[in-house]
């Protein structure tokens, strides 16, 4: 065996944030096998994400700088991850719970004929099995879940981990070729569009959801104000996303982002099942709600009984003389 893998994402040379919660959780991991912790950086001029990955912990950096690695298709980077592993057989690799995670995680796996476990909350290591605890049945129970043998894969869930901490150590990294040539390719970045201003919501530390108590698309505007004061993510349920009050990128739940803020505020949510799945391992969860009885309150830690449009711009004006704004 040869390490600890962990994939650091990467995007305008700097390492992904769910990256450096996976760092940090991987070097506990490593320290505990007595296995070096192996960053794996991919990409186009990524000399400064290795010395990212050096500077939060690894030991060693193996990376792969090619053009056809400059934007993430996982036709380019699966292939050169499956055959690193298959050359070197690291004990674990564990890579971010990210939409490029996710479809590198599978495709290593599927090349491998690796066991796979997704979206896991904590890790702990026995013996030599790392065993990591995940949440099924829409987050009602939690369950432990281990690969019995061969080649461990794992992704960790964003916001599960602590981020690792700046250490100031420096090194090295080894520079592999690229393993398909972009003719290749079946996939062509063409370009992208990005939203200025706004706060992803699986990043966000403070996320704000309305539900179908907002009653019309107009309905998100105070709970926008209130976005704005805390610097937070606004969500949605279902519900206001199927109304087409708002789009579904600001969708939370089973069918859309499963996020673990610091803070959710939910406004006008009943708290569906299928809700719940998206949200419930946020760290505080506060409802505001009319229905005393609404499934939402036996999730919060605070409750309001209340019209939102009465509570929320009340919680926007305090917040605002709390910060100053």
């Amino acid at each position: 065996m040869s390490g600890v893998w962990v994939w650091v994402e990467n995007s305008n040379g700097t390492a992904a944030t769910i990256s450096r919660e996976v760092i940090g959780a991987a070097r506990t991991v490593a320290d505990e096998l007595n296995e070096d912790l192996v960053g794996i950086v991919f990409g186009h001029e990524v000399s400064g994400v290795a010395d990212e990955a050096f500077d939060l912990g690894v030991d060693e950096v193996v990376g792969s700088d090619d053009e056809t690695l400059a934007h993430f298709r996982v036709e380019a980077a699966g292939p050169l991850l499956a055959h690193l592993a298959q050359e070197r057989e690291p004990a674990v690799i564990l890579i971010g719970d990210s939409t490029q995670g996710n479809d590198l995680a599978a495709w290593t796996a599927a090349e491998l004929d690796a066991g796979l476990v997704v979206d896991a909350v904590a890790i702990e290591v026995d013996d030599e099995t790392v065993k990591a605890t995940r949440s099924v049945y829409a987050n009602k129970l939690l369950s432990t879940t281990f690969v019995k043998e061969g080649l461990q894969i794992m992704t960790l869930r964003s916001r599960a981990f602590p981020q690792a901490e700046s250490t100031g150590d420096t090194g090295d990294a080894e520079w592999v070729d690229a393993v398909v040539a972009e003719d290749d390719i079946p996939s062509k970045v063409t370009g992208f569009e990005s939203k200025e201003g706004t706060v992803s919501l699986t990043d966000a530390s403070i996320i704000i959801s309305g539900g179908r108590g907002v009653a019309g698309p107009e309905g998100f505007e105070p709970i926008q104000e209130l976005v704005d004061v805390l610097g937070g993510a606004m969500g949605a349920s279902r519900a206001a996303v199927d109304a087409g009050w708002i789009p579904y990128e600001h969708q939370v739940g089973q069918t859309g982002k499963t996020v673990s803020p610091d803070l959710y505020i939910a406004c006008g949510i009943s708290g569906a099942i299928q809700h719940q799945a998206g949200m419930r391992t946020s760290k505080v969860i506060v409802a505001i709600n009319k229905d005393p009885d609404a499934p939402i309150f036996a999730l919060a830690r605070y409750g309001i009984v209340g019209d939102l449009f009465k509570v929320v711009p009340a919680l926007t004006a305090v917040f605002k003389e709390r910060l100053g704004k």
